[in-house]
């Protein structure tokens, strides 16, 4: 089923955070590699989702959803930073699902069932963000969640702990290796109200004139100093 059709039937706009594994990714020791996701469109049969590594139609995959739980699936449309899967389960267990989508529905639609976690964990309205190594080098990547002191994020490329990056304007260093992701803590504690804005805006080094003392300049145009920008 394509993604056009898929928008014109029944289903519940819901963003849940979960996980995937796609064929033929290896991390350096020889497991597959899990990646985080964010359901947009979610109905009993079908999922459509953004991702960070889209896969190729056709691709089986298994998904994990802490509010749904795991899932096998097919690719069955790509599209720029998400795809629309097939979920394969039996009858109970989809009638099981459609409860539960029924149920978070309504939850959407009555603010008294809100989780009363959502202030400590901000999930951003735009998933997609450009990762900025320190070389220049940039890659697309998932905000899993953000808050005003750091961000948890899933690309194709896992980074090292202490490695200097910008996840879109906001400058920090990767913390914590994540099972579907990395954590980057920002070098400062970032206007909530403003993170959001940050995150999708690329990150542009400033001009030579105002580098920090002692900062050189890499071949990708990024600043590195230990007092600086990337630090």
């Amino acid at each position: 089923m394509s993604v056009e059709k898929f928008l014109k039937q029944r289903a519940v706009n819901v963003a849940v955070i979960g996980n995937y594994t796609l064929p033929n990714w290896y991390d350096p020791q020889g497991k597959l590699r899990t990646f985080a996701c964010r359901t947009t469109r979610v109905s009993p049969f079908r999922m459509m989702a953004d991702v960070p590594v889209v896969g190729k139609v056709g691709d089986r995959l298994s998904t994990y959803f802490q509010d749904f739980g795991k899932f096998d699936a097919s690719i069955t449309e790509t599209q720029t930073g998400r795809f629309l899967i097939e979920l394969e389960m039996t009858r109970p267990v989809r009638e099981k699902f459609a409860s539960k989508l029924t149920w978070l529905e309504k939850k959407q639609k009555e603010p008294s069932l809100a989780d009363l976690r959502r202030d400590a964990r901000i999930i951003p309205t735009t998933p997609h963000s450009i990762m900025t190594l320190a070389d220049g080098t940039t890659q697309p990547c998932l905000v899993i969640d953000m808050s005003p002191s750091g961000v948890a994020v899933s690309a194709q490329l896992q980074p090292q702990i202490g490695t200097p990056l910008a996840v879109g304007a906001c400058i920090g260093r990767v913390v914590r290796l994540l099972p579907d992701g990395f954590a980057v803590k920002f070098v400062e504690p970032l206007n909530r109200h403003e993170l959001e804005r940050r995150l999708v805006t690329r990150f542009t080094p400033p001009a030579l004139s105002g580098q920090a003392p002692g900062a050189t300049r890499s071949s990708g145009g990024v600043l590195l100093a230990s007092d600086s920008i990337l630090v």
